[in-house]
């Protein structure tokens, strides 16, 4: 019996989602109400594009010739673990045909629901909000309990981990916390990179068109200085950092020295 999922859209050429040219397919569905979520049109569940397994796989090999060569394909969202029975058949699919697979989780969904596809996926992104669960609730609604549950079950079963973390002015782009986080962080042998995420404003125009009020407005992308700062912090800790760099409109992830 055929597995169908939701899926908000597709990006055939990605460079921002784990590491390589990669198959970015977007799902509907996720529990978090981010403040400065871009896609705030994937939240509910219902919506997008009906699409099997078997259609999934058969159009990422089209792309196989592009996203071999150390990419592959990352499952994002909204948050892709709340359709966990979908993308646990679709990664193993993937696994078939010699794919390499991702994904880009917020880690909100309990572990009881997302163990096996943790387990199964060759890497997992990761994106803590906040390691104070009192700010994660107010920036995303839920608290971050369930994202450190996942952090601690991919070190024990060895999963290569991405750490995501959004740099957000007067909120987690604040020297001391930053400092907790990377302190935090360096005692996880399963995370191999750092990937910190300035923050932007360039998804206000969907809260718009949703006509719903964006929290965030007024509030300034992060300095140079300020990002120099951060980048520091993680990098004096031993982990490898990448920064995203927000010249265009797709961005390109850069290191920064």
């Amino acid at each position: 019996m055929a597995l169908y999922g939701n899926i908000h859209s597709i990006e055939t050429m990605g460079t921002l989602d784990g590491p390589g040219l990669r198959y970015v397919l977007f799902l509907q569905g996720c529990s978090l109400r981010c403040r400065y979520c871009h896609n705030p049109d994937t939240w509910k569940m219902e919506g997008g594009t009906r699409m099997s397994v078997e259609e999934v796989v058969t159009d990422v090999l089209l792309y196989r010739a592009f996203i071999a060569d150390g990419g592959g394909v990352t499952i994002s969202g909204g948050e892709p673990l709340a359709q966990s029975e979908f993308v646990l058949a679709l990664v193993r699919a993937l696994k078939r045909e010699g794919i390499h697979t991702a994904i880009d989780t917020a880690g909100s969904v309990p572990l009881e629901r997302s163990r096996s596809v943790l387990k199964e996926a060759d890497l997992i992104l990761l994106d803590i909000k906040s390691l104070d669960d009192k700010q994660a609730f107010s920036l995303t609604g839920m608290g971050n309990a369930n994202t450190l549950a996942t952090l601690a079950y991919c070190q024990a079963i060895g999963k290569d981990v991405w750490i995501r973390h959004v740099l957000l002015p007067g909120w987690t782009l604040e020297e001391g916390r930053l400092a907790d986080l990377a302190e935090f962080i360096a005692a996880f042998d399963c995370v191999k990179v750092v990937e910190l995420l300035p923050y932007h404003s360039m998804g206000a125009y969907k809260w718009e068109q949703l006509k719903m009020n964006y929290p965030l407005k007024g509030v300034a992308i992060p300095t140079s200085d300020e990002l120099m700062m951060a980048h520091s912090i993680f990098e004096d800790r031993g982990l490898e950092v990448l920064m995203t760099s927000l010249g265009n409109d797709k961005g390109q992830k850069v290191k920064v020295s």
